[in-house]
């Protein structure tokens, strides 16, 4: 028997970034923009219209625009509960909120709110800390992605590898493979060169610029239950760059599979 969702849950936070109100709206609001920093995204830009975030192979999160202000505020809404295989009326819809604040000195404050009702289920608090936890670091990317690729179109690069073990111990060894350093620091990616532009738990973005330009996420995070996963996101900005993901993904692959995790 289904129960109807009452318990509220809330992730706020807002994020400085640079560019007029025009461009950071076509980052945070459009099908192109999305889709160069975050996830393969369509969406009809306008209120009412249909959402979909790609989550790899056969996965994904439907929903629409429920409010579109240009270029200050975008609400939608996704279907949690379809996301999470429950009932129709035993999880609301998940709304998230965009407000663009324009500050002096060519840069916008982005407020973001992501809300929903539960029942107030274990899992449901445990699967909003795990939200905020992949959703904020996102945003390291939207800064870099304003600062160096404004309204510049993404192919994406997306490739990952399960292992026995934690997150943690995962990430060391793949940090190590890569011989990635602190932030500043130069670094080769299977032939790609740049510079590491941030480096967080268990993850690090990478500015490269050739042989294609770009922004490579590396990281690992664990399911809990003994399974931990590397991999690697891509957004490269170039016409070579399709070619270029079609080559790399096979050597990736290899990388990522062949992480040797010292117990």
């Amino acid at each position: 028997m289904s129960t109807a969702p009452h318990v509220p849950y809330r992730l706020q936070f807002s994020v400085e970034v640079p560019g007029t109100p025009e461009q950071v709206w076509h980052a945070v609001a459009t099908a192109q923009g999305m889709s160069a920093w975050f996830l393969p995204t369509e969406i009809e830009e306008r209120e009412g219209g249909r959402l979909h975030f790609a989550m790899g192979e056969d996965m994904g999160s439907d929903g629409h625009v429920t409010d579109w202000e240009p270029p200050r505020r975008v609400v939608y809404e996704e279907d949690w509960a379809a996301l999470m295989g429950k009932e129709p009326d035993e999880l609301s819809p998940m709304t998230s909120e965009f407000i663009v604040e324009a500050r002096s000195g060519g840069t916008c404050v982005v407020h973001v709110t992501t809300s929903g009702f539960g029942t107030g289920a274990d899992w449901e608090q445990e699967w909003w800390d795990d939200m905020g936890t992949a959703w904020k670091p996102s945003f390291d990317v939207l800064r870099l992605y304003l600062a160096h690729f404004p309204g510049q179109e993404a192919t994406q690069l997306e490739v990952s590898a399960s292992h026995p073990g934690d997150a943690a111990a995962l990430w060391v060894a793949l940090r190590d493979a890569l011989r990635l350093g602190d932030e500043g620091a130069s670094v080769d990616l299977l032939g790609a060169t740049g510079t590491v532009e941030r480096v967080g738990e268990r993850r690090a973005v990478v500015r490269v610029t050739a042989p294609v330009p770009g922004l490579v996420t590396v990281s690992t995070y664990g399911d809990g239950e003994g399974t931990a996963s590397a991999s690697v996101h891509g957004h490269l900005f170039s016409p070579d760059a399709a070619a270029y993901v079609q080559q790399q993904e096979p050597a990736w692959r290899d990388r990522l599979q062949g992480l040797t995790v010292r117990s």
